[in-house]
This record gives C-alpha cells, sequence and structure tokens, in this order.
C-alpha cells in the first residue's frame, strides 16, 4: 500500500459524513480485512455514541466532507430565512425528498427541510413523521453550525431558533 496518498483529515478534525452528521476523527489506524491492509478513519459521534470506521481511500468518494465554510453557514442561515416551498406531493414522496436532503450531508439541503417542516406555535400540529424529519434536520445544521462557531451548541440552537421565529414574524 503506498503511503504517498494524503489525505486530507487528520485526528482531531471536525467531519461531516453525510448519513450521520458531523462527528470527529480520534485517530487513522490500519486494520487487516480479509487479508488486506486497509487504512481506516475511526471518527466518533459523541451526541450517538457511535464510532464509525471509514476506509481512507473511500472517504471523499462517500461524501464525506470537512465543515462547512462560515461563508456556507451564512447562506444556510439565509436559506431558513426564506419562505418555506411546500411541494404539493403525496406525503411519502416529500418524505423520502426530504430524508434525502438530510443524508446528503448538504448544509444548505439541510436548512431547506428545517425551513419547510418548521412550524410557528399558530400553524397546524405536525404530524409525528414530520416532526422526525424537522427534528433531524435541525439537529444536523445545528451541530454543524455549532462546530464551526467552536462548538457550542446551545449557542447555535438559540441562532439558528432566532432566524427561524424572525421568519414567522
Amino acid at each position: 500500500m503506498s503511503k504517498s496518498k494524503k489525505t486530507e483529515f487528520h485526528p482531531d478534525d471536525y467531519v461531516v459524513y453525510p448519513a450521520h452528521g458531523v462527528g470527529q476523527i480520534i485517530s487513522i489506524e490500519e486494520q487487516e480485512i480479509a487479508g488486506i491492509t486497509l487504512e481506516l478513519f475511526v471518527i466518533s459521534f459523541e451526541k450517538d455514541k457511535m464510532t464509525l470506521r471509514v476506509p481512507t481511500n473511500k472517504a471523499t468518494e462517500i461524501g464525506m466532507r470537512g465543515l462547512s465554510s462560515p461563508d456556507v453557514v451564512s447562506k444556510a442561515m439565509t436559506t431558513l430565512k426564506g419562505k418555506a416551498k411546500v411541494k404539493r406531493a403525496m406525503w411519502s414522496r416529500r418524505a423520502q425528498e426530504y430524508e434525502q436532503k438530510i443524508n446528503s450531508g448538504d448544509l444548505i439541503a439541510i436548512a431547506e427541510v428545517v425551513r419547510d417542516l418548521h412550524r410557528s406555535d399558530d400553524q397546524r400540529e405536525q404530524s409525528y413523521s414530520e416532526r422526525q424529519l424537522y427534528e433531524a434536520a435541525l439537529e444536523r445544521l445545528t451541530r454543524e453550525v455549532a462546530a464551526v462557531s467552536g462548538g457550542d451548541e446551545v449557542l447555535a440552537a438559540r441562532q439558528v431558533d432566532e432566524v427561524l421565529v424572525s421568519r414567522a414574524a
């Protein structure tokens, strides 16, 4: 195995893994699997009490990326301010689209889901599945905003909430 290929991720880096959101690389280890030595990123998702091992050569292919730039974060916040786009498609189809956006790992797409599913107190009740998707998207967005701005999730949640509340006004 050639050591020449430099990986763009290093231990202690925060990364976004599409299906799980923000995690932190704890180490890079080698493991022998079926007689082949693989180099793996060991990523910890502290909130979910989960550890993931991702082959370093597959990381970018599966969409693992570094944290969004502050610029992308502010674009996501601007997206939140927009008017909710509610498609007239059947819920099952919309739910599938929201799910794909959440798992795309794309912060702007995640912000779109939060925007589209956000309900202010005086709006109609959300169904259970709507709330599930909303909370999943909100959590992803908040965690990444927090990680980009230095790790305070409470503060990030307040920022996101203020944007959503100001929009509803």
